[in-house]
């Protein structure tokens, strides 16, 4: 046991939360097992992936490896897009029920009226080139801002903690997809089957927006896509993580706010315009990044703290 508890000190707060949340998915599996496809399968790989994680928290610190703390910093990369890919064989079975109609009303009584239908009166290909190709910068901006507070600042628990509040931040977004599974505006409110020629866009809008649609299981030539498609779009989890990532480059202080500002702001406004997602979604992304941005620090410094290591401030002014 005191071997044990030497061990878990070893551990990252990121690899806390993403054990935290492995077992999560794992018991979710284990009690929805007679509706969820190779749950069985799914339960051993997050069990090695526990042991994985285990495994690299110890020997970095043991070996004093910088091949291995390459390896504990990166993994999460990967790990997001592959447990993104899982919740695609858990959520349907689960909750069977989308909650678009919800989505819909709340945006009719907010606004009077459905946004992505009222924003094509100003769709053009220029400026649908420039929304898709914002929105395909998504999965790098956390690459982005880690790199230039790891490797030019040289700010180790800076980057760390950007890690943790981005993983920290997908994992919440995707207990929201668990709660109030839905499909979109594009299939609700519009013709998918018309997506392309309604919004066409110049020369890497139907590339991007492939990368999209096969990231979502539904590539071109998929029968019934609204079916099979990844319930995904409350909260909108661009519009979260967007905006942690330009939350924390603008309180680091850091000069790559200044591409993250501009960006971000187009990026959250082509998940409508694009027909991803509902306004309401926006809401509850922004809601919930200033709810993880709270709890995060407090989860993160209460780890170090108990672990001995650096606590994480903002660089004072």
């Amino acid at each position: 046991m005191h071997r044990l508890n030497k061990i878990i000190l070893f551990l990252k707060p990121i690899d806390l939360v993403v054990i935290s949340f492995y077992l999560f998915l794992t018991i979710l599996n284990i009690i929805y097992s007679s509706r969820i496809i190779n749950w069985d399968s799914f339960v051993l790989a997050n069990l090695l992936l526990v042991l994985f994680i285990f495994a690299i928290a110890y020997y970095e610190e043991k070996l004093d490896s910088k091949v291995l703390r390459q390896i504990h910093i990166w993994y999460h990369v990967p790990l997001i897009l592959l447990t993104f890919k899982q919740l695609y064989f858990m959520i349907k079975p689960i909750r069977i029920v989308d909650y678009d109609w919800l989505f819909i009303q709340i945006d009719r009584w907010m606004f009077g009226f459905d946004p992505t239908v009222e924003l094509f009166a100003i769709a053009n290909p220029f400026l649908t080139e420039l929304l898709q190709i914002s929105y395909g910068t998504f999965y790098f901006l956390p690459i982005i801002l880690c790199v230039v507070l790891y490797y030019k600042h040289k700010n180790k628990t800076a980057a760390d903690f950007i890690v943790f509040s981005v993983v920290y931040g997908f994992f919440l977004s995707y207990i929201g997809y668990f709660l109030l599974p839905g499909i979109g505006p594009r299939f609700t409110l519009h013709d998918f089957a018309a997506f392309d020629a309604e919004l066409p866009g110049l020369w890497l809008t139907p590339f991007l927006r492939e990368l999209v649609n096969v990231g979502e299981s539904i590539p071109t030539g998929t029968p019934n896509p609204a079916e099979v498609v990844q319930r995904d779009i409350f909260p909108s989890g661009h519009t979260m993580m967007t905006a942690i990532i330009m939350y924390l480059s603008i309180k680091m202080r850091s000069r790559s706010r200044y591409f993250f500002i501009p960006n971000g702001i187009l990026l959250i406004f082509a998940t409508v315009y694009l027909r991803y997602h509902y306004v309401i979604d926006l809401i509850a992304g922004i809601a919930l990044m200033a709810f993880a941005i709270w709890s995060g620090k407090i989860i993160f410094n209460w780890w170090n703290r108990k672990t001995g290591k650096e606590l994480f401030v903002y660089p004072s002014k």
